[in-house]
């Protein structure tokens, strides 16, 4: 089985010498976190990849579903393969001012450590981590989130590890408003919880990209996200993660909201090179990719190949968020 993930490569704190300053808890490290989320150019990674995503990434990364016994090794798999990309000298807070983790990525190490910690310690990324347990059954046209039953123990350990904020996901299939509303009020009802404790929610309902409804979902979409934002209180942020819209500047609105501190764009099904095109169109909306992020990437390249092409994908999604 190729491990083959450059684990070894040493770009860290030990390597320059930078320990960092900042403590999880310290306030000045949020204000700095909010300051780059707020204004800085580039890109938020999605390297959250769950149970159900994991085998898919692997599988296009070159590691094969045989190659893991049990989800224990499946899990330890992926997590060497994020953290070749997160010690990559190509990534760093310059062109990605974000990362989304895994909730199982808070409990490992990068070079050492933590990897809430070395995203902002070592490379200046500002850290979230996924919050959400999958989605539910599909019901009037949309699949909201299974009950987070212990939500508040993540984000108690999410502040600890100096996380900024979280993320959480559900689809829309249809251009169903009843649907619509229903997983969007899910959305922000929990970004209300999640806010009370003084994290900062990535609400992400995304609209399936083969759904033959999709620009009527999108519609239906942006007015119930903007009902939800104009509910929300005078000094509350929130993110959102929406798929790219079939009308350009569609979210220029929500753009603009002083209730919302950045919007993001997610690939979906699209390749990396429709997804930029796309992104590029839609002005102030900056990139939050997975799979066109890591497109191109493999378990058997060496260190010289893969940092060549991470950077090739860097360097292009951030062009493509910089309109």
């Amino acid at each position: 089985m190729p491990d083959q993930v450059g684990t070894s490569r040493q770009t860290g704190a030990a390597q320059r010498g930078d320990e960092g300053t900042w403590s999880p808890k310290h306030s000045s490290g949020r204000t700095e976190y909010l300051a780059k989320i707020r204004s800085a150019p580039g890109f938020v990674a999605a390297l959250d990849q769950s149970g159900g995503s994991t085998p898919i990434t692997l599988r296009k990364y070159g590691i094969p579903s045989d190659a893991y016994g049990n989800d224990d090794e499946m899990f330890a798999l992926i997590h060497r393969m994020r953290t070749r990309i997160m010690a990559s000298p190509c990534f760093d807070g310059d062109r990605v001012i974000g990362a989304i983790l895994f909730e199982q990525t808070l409990d490992r190490e990068v070079e050492g450590r933590p990897s809430a910690h070395y995203l902002w310690g070592v490379k200046k990324v500002v850290p979230f981590v996924k919050v959400d347990k999958g989605l539910a059954e599909e019901c009037d046209g949309v699949q909201p989130m299974k009950p987070i039953t212990d939500l508040d123990d993540i984000l108690s350990r999410a502040i600890d590890d100096g996380v900024f904020g979280t993320k959480m996901r559900s689809v829309i299939k249809r251009a169903n408003e009843l649907g619509v509303d229903r997983i969007v009020h899910q959305q922000f009802e929990l970004a209300s919880r999640i806010l009370a404790r003084g994290l900062v929610p990535i609400i992400e309902p995304e609209v399936d990209t083969r759904s033959p409804e999709k620009a009527d979902a999108q519609r239906l979409l942006t007015q119930a996200i903007t009902a939800g934002l104009d509910q929300l209180g005078p000094t509350d942020l929130v993110m959102l993660k929406l798929t790219l819209p079939e009308q350009d500047d569609m979210y220029r609105d929500l753009v603009v909201h002083p209730r919302v501190l950045r919007v993001l764009a997610l690939s979906g099904g699209y390749s990396r090179d429709e997804a930029n095109r796309r992104l590029a169109r839609n002005r102030g909306v900056i990139a939050s990719f997975s799979r066109a992020l890591t497109e191109g990437l493999s378990a058997d390249q060496s260190d010289e190949a893969f940092d060549a092409a991470l950077e090739k994908s860097i360097a292009s999604i951030f062009e493509a968020s910089l309109t």
